[in-house]
């Protein structure tokens, strides 16, 4: 396990199947907030439901695919991040997030993305990440914006929730647009 430290007191750590109840409990405070801009089948109600999340998540990443990382504010969790899809014999990912209004405005989304497109871009050579929200969801957006990602479409009544049909932004980043804004990070 691994722990990364995204400020004095929050911290970005996989989320596991022995987290389950925890992951829960931490739903059950967030559920009414992200279930617009989430899949109903992340968005679970019971123990159960959570264990089976992180349980799919867990069967992913052995298979090198996608990967589940829950962000800890002051021992609580609060919110997380995800590959919701990885394919090193592509070359392409992508990566979401969600986090507890309790959590907002400290960058930590900001952050923690930044550490999954080190991982991917840099360390694990991929070429390609991608982000892809609802075009209503501002925030979302705003994240792709902030880690260097450029608006690539809106995929027009592309997402079913809730019985409606929404757009759908794509946004992405190039292995080499993220490694030349990593550099120029690393020399101010």
């Amino acid at each position: 396990m691994f722990r990364h430290e995204l400020d004095a007191s929050a911290y970005l750590s996989p989320l596991e199947i022995w987290q389950a109840e925890e992951f829960a409990d931490h739903l059950d405070r967030a559920r009414e907030f992200i279930r617009p801009w989430v899949g109903p089948s992340f968005v679970t109600n019971t123990v159960e439901g959570a264990a089976a999340t992180l349980a799919r998540y867990a069967n992913s990443a052995a298979a090198d695919g996608g990967r589940l990382y829950g962000i800890w504010v002051d021992g609580v969790l609060r919110g997380g991040v995800m590959f919701v899809s990885f394919s090193a014999a592509a070359g392409v990912c992508e990566i979401g997030c969600w986090l507890e209004p309790a959590a907002e405005g400290r960058g930590l989304i900001t952050r923690a993305v930044t550490t999954l497109l080190d991982w991917a871009l840099r360390d694990r050579g991929l070429n390609r990440a991608e982000w892809r929200c609802r075009a209503d969801n501002v925030r979302s957006a705003a994240v792709a914006e902030r880690v260097g990602m450029r608006h690539e479409a809106t995929l027009r009544g592309a997402w079913l929730n809730g019985g409606v049909f929404h757009d759908k932004q794509v946004w992405a980043i190039l292995r080499s647009e993220h490694l030349a804004r990593r550099d120029a990070r690393v020399i101010e």
